[in-house]
């Protein structure tokens, strides 16, 4: 450490601007970012480098580059960027309840969320709805919740690595008909029935990771999309399916209202894996009830999965897109 700084006068906020102008390497475009004027990143920056007694940034006008010295303070200083962050997310987490996003109602989620509170009854579970994982991740991220369910092959690979995740189900998808429709007949469809119908697909716009799944199989089997429409809930999708007639994909448990009903789907059973998802973070700077609370309710929702086979493959033909077998890898085995 320089003899004019010692580890007490770091300063988190010129941290941050010399993080932010390595990335840029332009005065004007990290001042832009900073909210602050060039002028005075440019002599925040000098002044640093003066107290530390060496250059972090190489610079004329025409080009700005890192030292040595500069490389090795923009990887200390985003680690140190981080732990605050994660230090303060965990100071403002430690006093409120253990928060669950269930995607939204009538999925395998909530009945979860249910068992946990049943389990764990000492556990207050605070329960959300933010409709898809991958509209959730930045407020698992900052610490506005805890865990999320989700598919984790519709994550951006920018939040590849942040997250620790668990698979909880290989779930059974169906189709829900209105209830005259000719498919209704029988007590299964078979995928390849569909392909005479136009089907309804219904996603919220955060549900990416949902949305990526039908996606994936209406293209492998030629299904022909009717309609493609966003909203949120089961309520909106059932309403929808109501209003325009339309064989659309939901779990076999979904709940339904008069007039329609849900039949499996055979040759093959669609499978939609759904994943648990929290954050990757160091122990030590956890309260340690909170850290206890937040294992417990991971190790129920595991006991629950494995009591209840979710995690096993069917006995019959079934089928999964190509990302998510990849994303599975050794966990794809049979019963």
């Amino acid at each position: 450490m320089s003899p004019g700084l010692k580890p007490e006068d770091i300063d988190l906020r010129l941290v941050r601007y010399v993080t932010v102008l390595a990335e840029e390497l332009h005065f004007g475009h990290a001042a832009d970012r900073l909210h602050i004027a060039q002028q005075t990143l440019s002599a925040q920056i000098s002044r640093l480098e003066q107290r530390l007694g060496t250059a972090l940034f190489v610079r004329d006008r025409r080009h700005v580059a890192l030292t040595d010295a500069g490389a090795v303070f923009v990887a200390g200083g985003r680690r140190l960027l981080d732990s605050s962050a994660t230090l303060l997310m965990e100071v403002c987490a430690s006093g409120r309840p253990i928060r669950l996003d269930v995607i939204t109602e009538g999925l395998t989620t909530g009945l979860i969320a249910q068992h946990v509170r049943t389990r764990l009854p000492e556990i207050t579970l605070e329960v959300v709805q933010r409709q898809g994982l991958v509209g959730s991740l930045e407020h698992v991220s900052r610490g506005e919740i805890d865990l999320a369910f989700g598919r984790v092959t519709g994550v951006p690979p920018i939040w590849k690595g942040t997250f620790r995740c668990l698979l909880v189900r290989l779930e059974p998808m169906g189709v829900v008909l209105p209830e005259h429709h000719v498919l209704a007949a029988g007590d299964v469809v078979r995928l390849g029935q569909l392909r005479d119908f136009p089907v309804l697909l219904h996603t919220a716009v955060e549900a990416r990771d949902w949305e990526g799944w039908n996606t994936a199989l209406v293209e492998h089997f030629g299904l022909t999309v009717g309609r493609r429409l966003h909203g949120h809930g089961r309520a909106a999708a059932n309403a929808a399916a109501l209003a325009y007639g339309m064989p659309t994909l939901a779990p076999v448990r979904a709940p339904l209202p008069e007039g329609l009903l849900v039949r499996e789907l055979h040759d093959p059973i669609p499978l939609c894996p759904m994943w648990l998802v929290w954050r990757d973070t160091d122990r030590s700077v956890r309260a340690p009830k909170r850290a206890a609370d937040l294992d417990a309710v991971i190790e129920e929702v595991d006991r629950l999965a494995r009591d209840q086979g979710w995690r096993d493959l069917p006995s019959q033909p079934w089928w999964l897109p190509e990302t998510d077998r990849a994303e599975l890898g050794d966990l794809l085995s049979p019963r």
